[in-house]
């Protein structure tokens, strides 16, 4: 069985910022196999399904960004699930394009505050993950007010189709191409090599 972690924020003042992209992709993955992901468990909305044959269980934590790996521990637990081989965090990034993807099988937090309580909570930086870019912070910015801030019209439809890519790569990831994923998707969105 497969735990499909995408990050953000609760409640309705942070929907649809940069920092919630990795719940705005459950909600796509969720959408497409029909999986209600409603159930409250593991400080988490929780919802199971199947993709590409396998078991998948698709969780938003709700113990804010920074605490996520609390969630995402209980779930890994409870499950008795192997991070390396089952668990696939989404998150946004700041070192990429608006849209672009990175999937990567390990690695450190790199300055992501969710990410780094995930490591700490599991005691390992070996998960795969997709990185989903939101752009890069404008000089002068406050990095809190950035990442917790909107798109723009124009980077909604970028960001529309980088969650379009990233529900391809989880299927990808789950019915065991992890290669292939990281092959595929680790290009710029507009079709150069990164």
């Amino acid at each position: 069985m497969f735990i499909i972690a995408g990050l953000g924020n609760p409640t309705k003042e942070y929907e649809k910022t940069r920092h919630n992209v990795g719940f705005d992709v459950i909600d796509k993955i969720a959408e497409k196999y029909g999986i209600d992901v409603t159930e409250k468990k593991h400080r988490a909305y929780c919802g199971k399904g199947m993709i590409a044959g396998q078991k998948v269980m698709l969780i938003k934590p709700q113990t804010y960004m920074n605490l996520s790996g609390e969630s995402i521990r209980s779930a890994v637990e409870y499950y008795k699930i192997e991070p390396w081989d089952e668990l696939i965090v989404i998150y946004d990034d700041i070192s990429l394009d608006v849209g672009q993807l990175r999937i990567r099988k390990k690695g450190s937090a790199g300055g992501h505050n969710g990410v780094k309580n995930i490591i700490a909570q599991l005691q390992t930086q070996v998960f795969p993950r997709i990185k989903i870019g939101v752009g890069e912070k404008p000089k002068g910015y406050d990095l809190a007010a950035y990442v917790l801030g909107r798109f723009s019209k124009t980077e909604r439809e970028r960001m529309e189709e980088g969650y379009e890519r990233a529900v391809s790569a989880v299927e990808k990831i789950v019915s065991g191409d992890i290669d292939g994923a990281m092959n595929e998707f680790n290009k710029k969105a507009m079709g150069k090599e990164s």
